[in-house]
């Protein structure tokens, strides 16, 4: 097993993905498999957001993830958006020391979004691991299929 990747038998894994259609802003919902350790039964969710964007999806996908993970364990985050990797393993640091700004000096956009999403990281170990989108990753697939369930089953309500 690759050092950097957490050991499937001590720990969590959590593989999220969000979902705005038919339009970007448009309806958003959100997919989560979650991968407890030692081969216990998984646990799909999903959830309509409402009017948002993909990146509101894709983070609130990570939110309802580690929501489902307990609170003091190791957990590997794996998503296809680098938007919300990234936030969470190299921006938060700069985006903190600058007041909440980003690269441009601008507000970060989402900002209850990412604090909600880092308070609960930070009370878990998070690792993070990103996967391309729509490539074959059978898990990740299925997190995207449960955000347009979700989407499809808010469409017919």
């Amino acid at each position: 097993m690759p050092a950097d990747r957490p050991d499937a038998t001590t720990h969590w894994t959590a593989y999220t993905d969000g979902a705005c259609a038919p339009s970007n802003p448009g309806p958003a919902a959100w997919g989560a498999v979650i991968l407890p350790p030692q081969g216990q039964q998984h646990e799909e969710a999903r959830g309509f957001i409402g009017h948002g964007t993909n990146q509101i999806a894709e983070i609130t996908a990570a939110i309802e993830g580690l929501l489902r993970v307990p609170a003091g364990v190791v957990v590997e985050l794996v998503s296809d958006s680098q938007y919300v990797l990234k936030g969470l393993s190299e921006w938060r640091a700069g985006w903190e020391r600058k007041g909440w700004r980003n690269s441009k000096n601008e507000p970060v956009a989402n900002l209850e979004l990412w604090k909600k999403l880092f308070s609960i990281a930070d009370e878990r170990s998070v690792k993070v691991r990103w996967v391309r989108g729509h490539n074959g990753d059978v898990l990740n697939e299925r997190a995207d299929a449960l955000a347009n369930q979700a989407l499809r089953e808010a469409a017919q309500r």
